[in-house]
């Protein structure tokens, strides 16, 4: 079995093994991951956070050893708090880190990969963090794009959206909205929902295709064109600047 990490800032995971095929998520900095098929150009890799799996170019990736990819596993997870930050390396030489990136083996504001060790002297999330802060942790999206596959402040999707929020808070859901949907403990009215609540929407063919975080008031934080807040009610999401309902819910769960 092979091994590997991201040392790159944002880095495409994709459907197939070429360029233009579609990216389904994004590889942040010290993510690290099991090598499933390693190929001239490209691997195959799995991620360790949340069993995720697709196609990542060879040259935006280091392998590790056995025995680093389980000191990373076991070791305290600490994770960057700011929007966009950097790290430097023994050479000063800099590396920018979008909200949410990993700082394996972090310690006394350095980190480790393959014995390189770098600098990081911004905020650090680590620890479970109280449902009553996943708002302010979402809040902090507001405004970002829309991006098929993001998972970052500068372009994220539904899940990627949710999934971030949950992980700077100290909890793992999976990375679709569908997947997500398996999580949890079904609430059978919206009024039983609390802040931090995830709900969820089905598409046409009732397939689960979206998802939200629930907000005070009847109201939901998600992304649809950018990460904004929206009414929630029995029907699903109510968008006051086209004024009609845009998605249709199907379930509220509690994760937490």
């Amino acid at each position: 079995m092979l091994y590997g990490i991201c040392n790159l800032s944002i880095v495409p995971l994709r459907a197939k093994e070429f360029d233009t095929s579609e990216m389904i998520s994004q590889v942040l900095f010290g993510e690290h991951f099991t090598i499933i098929e390693k190929q001239k150009n490209w691997s195959k890799i799995k991620l360790t956070f949340d069993d995720y799996e697709g196609f990542i170019d060879n040259k935006q990736y280091v392998e590790i050893s056995e025995a680093c990819y389980h000191q990373i596993s076991d070791h305290k997870q600490f994770y960057s708090g700011e929007i966009l930050d950097f790290i430097t390396n023994t050479k000063d030489e800099l590396t920018t880190i979008p909200l949410g990136s990993n700082l394996p083996l972090y310690n006394n504001q350095k980190l480790e990969i393959n014995s390189e060790t770098f600098l990081y002297e911004g905020n650090v999330l680590s620890e479970k963090k109280p449902k009553t802060d996943i708002l302010q942790i979402a809040f902090t999206y507001l405004n970002s794009p829309f991006l098929w596959g993001g998972k970052t402040p500068f372009g994220i999707d539904c899940s990627g959206f949710t999934q971030m929020v949950y992980k700077l808070c100290g909890y793992t859901l999976f990375r679709d909205a569908k997947q997500q949907a398996t999580q949890g403990e079904v609430l059978s009215f919206i009024e039983e929902s609390e802040p931090g609540d995830l709900a969820f929407f089905d598409d046409e063919e009732g397939i689960i295709s979206h998802v939200g975080i629930v907000l005070n008031d009847y109201n939901i934080i998600h992304v649809h064109g950018k990460v904004r807040i929206d009414t929630l009610d029995h029907s699903g999401i109510f968008n006051a600047d086209i004024q009609k309902h845009t998605h249709k819910l199907r379930v509220i769960k509690k994760m937490i």
